[in-house]
Formats: C-alpha cells, structure tokens, sequence
C-alpha cells in the first residue's frame, strides 16, 4: 500500500527550516510520491531544487498560476512554454482561474488557461486545475475546446455534483483533499456519489490542513487523515482508497510513474 500527494507545495518558504524531515515523515507514512505544482517565475528554481534533491519522490510540474495573472502574465507565460519544451514536467500546472481574490485580470486568466491547455495537449501532458470560485467558467472553457481540450485534474475540488458530474463527463478527475474532512466543506455530502475512478488525493501543503490540523500547516504526511476521512464516506477501507486513487494517480500522471510504477 502507498499514496501519492498529487498537489502539494514543498518547496515553499514554509518548510525552510524542517523540509527533509518533514519528508522523511511523509515517505514513513508510505506517501511514496509527492507531486509539485509550479507557481510563477519565483518558485521554478526552489522546485526544481527539490526535485533534484527527492529524484525518486518529488515531480515537478510546469505552469502559471491563476493569482500570478498579472500586468506580466505574457512575460511568465513564456518562461513557462521555454520550461515546458525543453525538459519532461509531469504535468501542465497548477494553473487555471480564480474569482475569489481579485477579478481584474480574469480576462487575462481565460486567455492563460487556454494557451496552457493548448500546450498541454501539444505535449500529451495533463493539465492541473485550480478553480476557486470559477468552477463552471473552467469547465465552460474546457467545453468550448472541444476535442482539442487536454485531460486532467480540478484540485482541491469543492463543487456541487452537478459540477462534479460535469468534470467526469469532460474526462476529468477531481482532487480531493482536507476540505473533506471539514463539518461545513461541503465534500461529505457529495463525495460518495462520486466513483471512486474519479479521484485523487492531494494536501495542497502547506494550506488546507485536515483535522485534526485544520489551522495548521499542512504536511505531505497528511495524507493518511484525508484517506481515512475518505474511507469512511465510501464505506470502505483505507487500503481500498490507497490503491484506488494510487492507481488513479497513474492513469492521470503517466509520467511520474513510468519507471516507478513498481516502487
């Protein structure tokens, strides 16, 4: 039994001071793989730094995030394709939209989606999702893609089954992590309605701690509180979620794992 934490933040400023043992804590937790979504142009180095330190653990992947949509957004897209065709990432990410914090660049951050999708079809690599309160506007681009439309993954889902349904009928998968083990998150009364073929795990360290951490920083460890959480919603068992959504993790990011697939 493993698990792979498919979106989680490592290289951040937040793990400075403990980030091997806090490693070293996840991997004795058997969260054998840990999946680094870029941010902008002032995360590339530190994630490619951890990559190079964790080669059998730690996966980088290559994107502009929504919130770093700014005045500058065509100079960080470059640096993002530059990135993208010179070397594997494994996968487009963590890109995407956000109404929650600011809107005056949305416009801006529907054209970054679609070029990111573009590339990420043009390289038969996955793209990362975030979404936060624009769900229905990134499953509307997506649908207005067509066939051209990559596949991937909506992190740190939190939307209605109807969206839900919406997403797996896009071919999608839905990342799942502490907001499930919120009273108020929403994620308990849909979650079990939704096949378990169409999930993944994910922290979204350092942010989005379960409980019993809610208020934290959250961890790669963590992972096990979320599948036991998950577990429970579906009535089954950890060892089920670990080898379902594991075998999820595969199916979405076969990169990763095309020389792992064993460990």
């Amino acid at each position: 039994m493993y698990f792979v934490d498919t979106h989680t933040h490592l290289f951040l400023e937040q793990f400075e001071k403990d980030r091997a043992e806090m490693i070293e804590s996840a991997l004795a937790q058997k969260i054998n793989y840990m999946l680094l979504p870029n941010i902008d142009s002032s995360t590339i180095d530190d994630m490619l730094g951890l990559e190079s330190q964790y080669p059998d653990h730690c996966f980088p992947m290559m994107g502009l995030h929504p919130c770093s949509v700014k005045e500058n957004y065509k100079e960080e897209l470059d640096l993002v394709k530059k990135w993208l065709f010179k070397r594997d990432f494994c996968a487009v990410g963590e890109m995407g939209l956000d109404l929650h914090w600011d809107k005056t660049f949305f416009n801006e951050q529907k054209e970054a989606f679609i070029v990111q999708c573009k590339w990420a079809k043009e390289l038969d690599l996955p793209v990362v999702i975030h979404s936060r309160a624009a769900t229905s506007e990134a499953i509307d681009l997506l649908k207005g893609m067509g066939s051209s439309a990559p596949n991937g993954v909506f992190h740190c889902f939190g939307g209605s089954l109807e969206e839900a349904k919406a997403i797996m009928d896009l071919g999608f998968y839905m990342g799942i992590g502490g907001v499930v083990t919120f009273k108020r998150g929403g994620l308990k009364e849909i979650l079990g309605k939704i096949p378990m073929e169409f999930i993944v795990l994910e922290t979204d360290s350092p942010y989005l701690a379960p409980v019993p951490f809610r208020g934290k920083r959250n961890e790669s460890a963590y992972i096990r509180q979320i599948a036991q959480e998950v577990a429970s919603l579906y009535q089954t068992t950890e060892e089920k979620i670990a080898e379902v959504t594991s075998e999820n993790s595969k199916r979405l990011f076969p990169k990763v794992f095309g020389t792992e697939a064993n460990k």
